[in-house]
This record gives C-alpha cells, structure tokens and sequence, in this order.
C-alpha cells in the first residue's frame, strides 16, 4: 500500500538520488505543545526551505494560514526545482508539527509523489546522522509543475456548517481537549471557546509516539475508538479542524495511514468559525 511516510533510514538511503526534492518545512510558531529549541540551525543534506506562514499563506485572505493560491503553489514548485517525476520529501524541526500541512498543500495542488519524513529533523538528530549548517539556495533545475486545486480537499465555513447535521460528514478537531472544551482561552484575540457542534476532539499529540506517528494498526484503532460509527469503506467524508488548520494535517496524515480516503481540511478552521458571531458554538 502507498504511504505518505518515509523513514529516516530511506531518506539517507536516497540523498544522491536526483529525483529527490527535500524541503525542511519548519514554522517559527509552535501551538500545542512545547517547542524544541535548537542552540543553532542545522538541516538535513541538500534541504531547500518553504515559507508556511509567508510565501505559502494566502496573505490576501482574512483568515490566519489561508490556503495558498494555485500561484503561490506554482510558482514554489518552480523554485524548489518541483518537476512531476519528482520525490518530494518534506521535514520540519519539531518532529511532526508542520511538515503535514506542507504535504497537504502540495497533495491538494496536484503533486503526486509527495511524502513527509517520520520523525523529521529531532528523529533524523537522535539517529546521529550528519546534519549542514546551511540550505541549499536554488533548485539545480526549475520546476515544471503547474498547481490545480482539488476543491474537494480544502473546505470552508459555509461547508461545514452545510453538513452539520450530516451523518455523513464528520468535523473532527486536533486541539487540546481543554480548548475544545473551552476550559483554556483560545491563543487569539476575538475568537470565542468551544467547538464546532457534533464534531469530534482528537488532539493531534494522541496520534504521535515521540517524534514519529503511532503505527497504522494503532492509528486505525485511535479513530475506531473515537467514533466506533467511522469506517474507511463507507464514504465517510472527514474534515479536520484545528486552530488555524495546521495541526489539523497532522491528524488528517494519520487518518490516511489507517485507511480513511475521503479527507478534507477545513480552512480557516477554528481561528475563522469561532470569530463569526453569525455560527454555531457547543
């Protein structure tokens, strides 16, 4: 079966492969759990950077993290040197943290071949594999790729609360249980506590295991627990919420390796439904 997953040891085994694009797709703000501090950055051999909070932010939006454009997307693809035979291997210096919603960016825009790295940069470090102190600056070739938005991967607030009363639909959001149950004050100003009526609360940190994902067979058991009604075959349609829609992909990742297909990020997400007066709370 594919997975969207490889291991540090692929990933030393395919440095000097020249299909391989390996971008490090780290964040400066870190929400939902505590922070690693480097003393210095370092990254993985032959690493190009992407920019989620900059260059791959629709800064035309309202909303925090907006979707990119499908020119933002193209136009990165071009400079990381993105072509379609490309292996596209993404890492951030948390672990798992942001390399999830990078790997959803590109999926959503019509990359094929794009996979996050397990454990990332803290996994890669505790290994004793070498590191460089700098990035590499331009891709060797330009990019071919021209993105194409799958709209079925990427919903909206008028989406959502469409499907409310769906069964077919489910919201099921990755913040901590305190926020979802507004017990902690929400990290942004004007966004009210609580949760999007029916959906369901799995914190992304209980589909992690140290630094990498739990197995597929424990991830499987995680959403079979979370809603004994979920089952991957029956088209199902998931929508993952968090509070800007980052670590929302972490468990959406998660969702895909134990089985689930019909997968969706809500945009926007909490950040973008509990500022509008006119939805829903519970």
């Amino acid at each position: 079966m594919y997975s969207p997953l490889v291991t540090t040891q692929w990933l030393q085994d395919n440095l000097e492969n020249e299909r391989l694009v390996l971008v490090d797709a780290s964040m400066t703000t870190v929400i939902g759990k505590e922070p690693i501090v480097y003393e210095r950055p370092v990254w993985i051999p032959g690493s190009r950077q992407i920019d989620l909070e900059g260059t791959l932010c629709d800064t035309g939006s309202s909303q925090v993290h907006a979707f990119p454009t499908e020119e933002q997307v193209t136009g990165e693809a071009r400079r990381l040197g993105i072509t379609p035979d490309s292996l596209v291997v993404l890492y951030d210096n948390q672990g798992i943290y942001s390399a999830p919603r990078a790997w959803w960016i590109l999926r959503a825009m019509g990359v094929q071949q794009v996979f996050v790295l397990d454990g990332g940069l803290p996994q890669w470090l505790a290994e004793g594999r070498e590191v460089d102190s700098t990035t590499v600056a331009n891709a060797a070739t330009s990019g071919c790729v021209v993105a194409r938005l799958d709209r079925s991967r990427v919903r909206d607030s008028a989406y959502v609360f469409q499907h409310l009363e769906d069964d077919k639909v489910t919201v099921i959001d990755a913040r901590s249980r305190e926020r979802f149950m507004a017990q902690a004050p929400e990290p942004r100003p004007g966004v009210r506590g609580g949760h999007i009526p029916n959906s369901l609360n799995l914190p992304f940190t209980e589909v992690l295991n140290g630094y990498r994902f739990k197995p597929a067979g424990a991830l499987a058991a995680t959403f079979k627990k979370l809603a004994p009604s979920l089952q991957s075959w029956d088209g199902q349609q998931l929508v993952f919420s968090c509070g800007s829609g980052i670590t929302a992909c972490i468990i959406l990742l998660a969702a895909e390796l134990a089985g689930y297909e019909q997968l969706s990020l809500y945009d926007g997400s909490w950040a973008d439904w509990g500022s509008d007066e006119s939805l829903p709370v519970a």
